[in-house]
C-alpha cells in the first residue's frame, strides 16, 4: 500500500487558502449573473420602446455590473492556479477530466464575455440597437456558460462519472465527455446555483432602488421605481425556481452522497418516514423522506447506518465503512502488485489476476487511504446550520419579493404617485431599510449553500475516489501559510475597493450618463 507522508499542517493550510479564495470569488460571481440578467431585461425594454430613460437606466446598472465583473475575473484566475500549486496530486490524478471543462470555460465562455462586454460598454453609438442588445445578452450568457463549465468540474468531484482508471498511467481518464458534461448532478447544481445567483442580483437591485426612495432623490425616483419592480419580479421568479431546483438537488445528493444529506440533517439513525428538522426538537413529519426520495415513506440512511452498513427495504445490503476501507486497501495493494509484476515482465495471466482484483475493488479505492471511520463523517454542525440558513433566508426572500410587488401593484407607501411629497411612515421606512439589510443576507444564503456543498463531501476531494489528504501538493506549510495571509490582505483590499467604488457610483446615480 502506498504511504503518503505529507505534512498534515500543509493540508490544513492548503484547504484554508482554497476556501478563502473560493469564498471571496463567490462574493463577485452571483452579483455578476444576477445583474447581468436584470440589465439585459432593461435594455430589451429600451430596444422595444426607444425610450431614452431605459437606455440611461441600463447604462447605470451596467456600470455597477462592470465593476463587479472585473473583480470576479481577478479572483477566479487565482482560484484555478491553486489547483496546480497546492493540489498537484489531485491535478495529476484527474487532470485529463477536470481540466477539460475548465479549458472550455476559458477558451469559449471567457472569450465570449470579453468580446461582447467591450461592445456593450463602448458600442452604444457604433453598432445598431439590435446588435448592442444582443451583445448585452451575450455578455450575460457568456458569464452563465462560464458558470456552467465551472460547475460541471465541481459536480464531477461530487459525483465522478464518465471516467476509467488506467493502472499503467496511474491516472483517471475520460471515457465519455457527454457523461461528464451532462451529469445529472451537474445539471441540478447549475440550475440551483444560477437561480440563487439571480436572487443576489435582484436583492441588490431592490436595495439600491430603495435607497433612492429613502433619500427622496427625485431625479432617480423613476429609475428606482422601475428598477425595483423588475428586480422584485426577477427575485420572486428566481426564489421560487431556487426552491424547486433545491428540492431536485437534494434528491441527487440523497442518491449519490447520502452522508452529506445525513450531516445536513444531523441524522444519526435513519429509517423510513423521516421528518425534516427545522431546529433540534422541532421537525416537519415525513418531509425529509419526501425531500430525498419523493416518497413520504422513503428510506433515508443516517450517519450510523452509513458507517455500520445497512439493508434497504428492498433487501439490498450496503457495506459498512470498515468493509469499504478493507476493499480500498485491496485495490491499492492490487495496483502496486500489478505495476511491480509488469515491471518484472510477468505473464498475462498474472497481470490479468491483479487487474481483476483491482477492478473488483476500484469503486472503493479512495477508502484505502482512510485511517479511521470517523474521518468519513463531515462536520455536522456546519452542514446542519448552513443548510437551515440557506433555506430560511430563501423562504424569507419569497415573501419579501411578494410583499414588494403587492405594494407596488396597489401603489402604496413609497410606490404611490404622491409619495415624493409625503413623509414615509415607519412601516415603509422600515421596509426600505430591510431591503438594504437583505443584501448581506443574500450573500450569506449563497455562501451557506457552498458551505453545505463543500463541507458535506468531506473528507473527499473526489467523492469515494480521492480523499483530501491524498490530493495536496508535497510542499511546506510555511509557503502556503504565507500566501494565505497575502491573499487575505489582497482580497480584502479588492473587496474594500469594490464596495467603495460601488457606493460612489450609486451616490452619483445615472445623472452623469450621457444620452
Amino acid at each position: 500500500m502506498t504511504v503518503l507522508s505529507i505534512d498534515p499542517s500543509a493540508i490544513d493550510w492548503a484547504r484554508a487558502q482554497f476556501a478563502l479564495t473560493a469564498i471571496y470569488h463567490w462574493l463577485f460571481v452571483p452579483l455578476t449573473l444576477g445583474l447581468g440578467l436584470i440589465m439585459s431585461i432593461m435594455e430589451t425594454k429600451y430596444y422595444r420602446t426607444g425610450d431614452v430613460f431605459w437606455r440611461k437606466t441600463t447604462q447605470f446598472w451596467q456600470r455597477l455590473f462592470g465593476i463587479n465583473f472585473a473583480m470576479g475575473v481577478a479572483t477566479g484566475i487565482i482560484l484555478e492556479f491553486e489547483f496546480g500549486t497546492n493540489w498537484s496530486n489531485y491535478s495529476w490524478f484527474v487532470g485529463d477530466i477536470f481540466g477539460a471543462p475548465l479549458a472550455i470555460e476559458g477558451i469559449v465562455a471567457f472569450f465570449m464575455e470579453s468580446t461582447f462586454v467591450a461592445v456593450m460598454y463602448f458600442g452604444w453609438e457604433k453598432v445598431s440597437k439590435g446588435f448592442h442588445l444582443a451583445s448585452t445578452w451575450l455578455t450575460w450568457l457568456g458569464a452563465t456558460i462560464s458558470a456552467w463549465w465551472i460547475l460541471v468540474a465541481n459536480s464531477w468531484m461530487q459525483y465522478p462519472v464518465g471516467c476509467e482508471f488506467n493502472p499503467d498511467t496511474m491516472r483517471n481518464e475520460m471515457t465519455s465527455f457527454l457523461d461528464v458534461a451532462l451529469s445529472p448532478y451537474a445539471i441540478d447544481k447549475f440550475c440551483h446555483t444560477v437561480t440563487s445567483s439571480w436572487i443576489v442580483g435582484a436583492v441588490f437591485c431592490v436595495a439600491v432602488s430603495s435607497w433612492y426612495l429613502l433619500k427622496k432623490r427625485e431625479a432617480e425616483r423613476k429609475l428606482a421605481l422601475k428598477s425595483l419592480r423588475i428586480g422584485a419580479l426577477v427575485g420572486l421568479f428566481a426564489s421560487v425556481l431556487a426552491g424547486a431546483t433545491g428540492h431536485k438537488s437534494a434528491q441527487t445528493v440523497a442518491a449519490v452522497q447520502p452522508m452529506k444529506l445525513a450531516a445536513m440533517e444531523a441524522l444519526h439513525d435513519g429509517g423510513t418516514a423521516q421528518g425534516l428538522k427545522l431546529i433540534e426538537g422541532i421537525e416537519v413529519p415525513y418531509a425529509l423522506s419526501f425531500m430525498a426520495t419523493n416518497d413520504f415513506n422513503g428510506y433515508v440512511p443516517g450517519i450510523n447506518d452509513l458507517l455500520n452498513g445497512y439493508t434497504l427495504p428492498d433487501g439490498t445490503r450496503q457495506p459498512s465503512a470498515a468493509e469499504k476501507m478493507e476493499r480500498g486497501r485491496k485495490a491499492i495493494a492490487a495496483l502496486a502488485a500489478y505495476r511491480q509484476a509488469k515491471a518484472e515482465g510477468a505473464d498475462e495471466v498474472t497481470l490479468s489476476t491483479q487487474l481483476s482484483v483491482l477492478n473488483e475493488n476500484m469503486p472503493y479505492f479512495g477508502y484505502g487511504y482512510i485511517k479511521d471511520t470517523e474521518e468519513l463523517v463531515p462536520p455536522i454542525a456546519v452542514n446542519f446550520w448552513a443548510f437551515r440558513v440557506m433555506v430560511g433566508l430563501g423562504t424569507l426572500f419569497i415573501f419579501f419579493f411578494m410583499l414588494i410587488l403587492f405594494l407596488d401593484w396597489k401603489k402604496r407607501g413609497p410606490f404611490a404617485p404622491a409619495a415624493a411629497d409625503v413623509p414615509l411612515s415607519k412601516f415603509y421606512s422600515a421596509l426600505l431599510w430591510l431591503s438594504i439589510i437583505l443584501v448581506p443576507c443574500a450573500y450569506i444564503a449563497s455562501e451557506s449553500g457552498w458551505l453545505v456543498a463543500e463541507f458535506g463531501r468531506q473528507p473527499w476531494t473526489i467523492q469515494d475516489m480521492l480523499p483530501v489528504s491524498a490530493s495536496v501538493s508535497d510542499i511546506g506549510s510555511s509557503a502556503v501559510s504565507a500566501t494565505f495571509w497575502l491573499f487575505l490582505i489582497l482580497f480584502t483590499l479588492m473587496l474594500s475597493v469594490e464596495i467603495n467604488i460601488m457606493i460612489k457610483q450609486i451616490k452619483r446615480g445615472p445623472a452623469t450618463i450621457e444620452n
